[in-house]
């Protein structure tokens, strides 16, 4: 009922997922990261316990491969679940059950990885990946959009759309997007039309708020408007 991408950037030290479906406020369940740590997209029949879990494997020292592998061999519904997943030193791994709706299947490329059931066929996942490995021009946020966009030309969820999000965090404990869309009628669209805003403003205002390098951030609201609007004029996103 789903499909998603897990990327990660190394030249800016970014890793994104980016999820929809025909099933309300995916955003909600799907996606599940931490910095330092790894990415997890558990979705199918989904078990909302590997996100977590998965998680406190990792940081406990299990690879992405490892903690896909124990997740699933625990699960007695194993066989319905979806799940893919990176560690913090960019080895992705994927599991996608018998009992998964067809069409289902992952793919594993370098630097990212795609995961769907229920879609219309399998070009579905190839068109999300090729369109993802052709606009390396782009950064993360739209790069992603796009490559989901492609997926949906190919089909898409066979049931429909209803829903999508996209969360991208740096080094930061909290995200550098977490953008929902819960319920819509185009979700791609409104979620290109939220990025856009959080480019007006939000990106800039993020890089002077307490961060682990600077824990006080930039208070001064003078100071503030003049470092945003300089931001922006530079174009950093």
């Amino acid at each position: 009922m789903t499909w998603s991408i897990i990327a990660t950037e190394a030249e800016t030290g970014r890793t994104g997922i980016i999820v929809a479906s025909k099933f309300f406020a995916v955003g909600s369940l799907v996606p599940t990261m931490r910095p330092g740590i790894g990415a997890i997209a558990s979705q199918a029949f989904l078990n909302p316990y590997y996100g977590p879990r998965g998680l406190a494997l990792m940081a406990a020292g299990a690879s992405a491969a490892e903690a896909v592998n124990l997740l699933t061999i625990a699960d007695d519904g194993r066989d319905n679940r979806q799940v893919h997943a990176v560690d913090k030193h960019g080895r992705f791994d994927a599991y996608t059950g018998a009992a998964c709706v067809p069409w289902c299947g992952h793919l594993l490329r370098d630097g990212f990885s795609v995961a769907g059931n229920m879609l219309a066929g399998p070009k579905v996942l190839d068109d999300t990946a090729a369109e993802f490995e052709a606009r390396a021009d782009l950064p993360l946020a739209r790069r992603m959009i796009a490559a989901m966009l492609a997926g949906e030309k190919a089909g898409g969820d066979k049931r429909g759309r209803q829903a999508a999000a996209l969360l991208i965090h740096d080094a930061e404990d909290y995200p550098l997007y977490d953008l929902r869309v819960d319920d819509h009628p185009d979700p791609f669209l409104e979620l290109a039309r939220l990025e856009t805003v959080a480019r007006e403003r939000w990106v800039h205002f993020r890089r002077v708020m307490p961060r682990a390098a600077s824990p006080d951030g930039l208070t001064d609201r003078s100071e503030l408007d003049a470092f945003i609007t300089a931001s922006i004029e530079t174009g950093y996103e």
